[in-house]
């Protein structure tokens, strides 16, 4: 992306803008209006019977924080004990959450006319939370849906 490009036309209506994360190597969005910000998690408390999604809370400049996994959440593998996160904060009804992911990617400012409806052969842990998608250059912008990812009645339905 070029210098400049992450604006191009972001105020012509058309247009939608969205925070990117890349979780096993998948490039997922999140729609910008629902990102409180974007954080490193650190000293994580698990939760003794929380599905296995709830990575655990953490303290965020004094606010208690919900931690997701985004790759327990759609069924992808494990990632590696060590490797650096990114969390992506969302506010729901006054409980923050922590969306993590494996690195942030940019904000992107998309056509509302090349948005698509949800692949049928998508898989359908992923389908269940995905909003529709973004054709780019050699790869499939996974739009997700923070209301159902943030949905608990879901947690281990993928397992």
């Amino acid at each position: 992306m070029g210098s400049g490009g992450m604006n191009r036309g972001m105020h012509d209506g058309q247009s939608q803008g969205f925070v990117t994360v890349f979780t096993a190597g998948q490039l997922f969005a999140l729609k910008l209006e629902r990102v409180r910000d974007v954080f490193v998690p650190q000293a994580l408390s698990t939760v003794p019977l929380a599905p296995p999604e709830v990575a655990g809370l953490l303290n965020l400049r004094g606010r208690i924080v919900t931690a997701l996994d985004l790759r327990r959440r759609l069924g992808l593998p494990p990632r590696e004990d060590g490797k650096p996160t990114v969390a992506v904060g969302i506010e729901e009804r006054g409980e923050l959450y922590g969306l993590i992911a494996d690195k942030v990617g940019d904000v992107m400012w998309l056509p509302a006319s090349q948005y698509e409806t949800v692949p049928t052969n998508l898989d359908p842990r992923w389908a269940q939370v995905c909003a529709g998608v973004y054709r780019l250059d050699g790869q499939i912008l996974m739009v997700l849906d923070v209301d159902k990812i943030l949905d608990f009645s879901q947690f281990g339905a993928a397992a």
